[in-house]
């Protein structure tokens, strides 16, 4: 990075890539961008599974925010979004 501005965000930026690919994107971009405020849309629930909030949109409204474990424990649509990507385990 050349210049590191306060907001970043990524719009569905992840989704083409392999998971493992993904995660160390994302890892290598977590050292430089930790002073700032990330902001991630995505649909693969393993690229957004660890930020500090997530908004849960259905049908462009929002139906929930949280913790990926709060949303597990209280939310349905964002529990039937997971399920449908990772295993009860994986999703633990």
């Amino acid at each position: 990075l050349v210049r590191r501005p306060e907001i970043y965000l990524f719009d569905d930026s992840f989704s083409a890539l392999d998971y493992a690919t993904d995660a160390r994107l994302r890892a290598a971009l977590a050292r430089d961008t930790e002073r700032a405020t990330v902001v991630i849309v995505a649909q693969r629930v393993s690229t957004i599974r660890d930020a500090d909030r997530i908004v849960v949109l259905d049908e462009g409204r929002v139906v929930g925010t949280g913790t990926h474990t709060e949303l597990m424990a209280g939310n349905d649509t964002y529990r039937e979004i997971v399920l449908s990507q990772l295993t009860e385990q994986e999703a633990a």
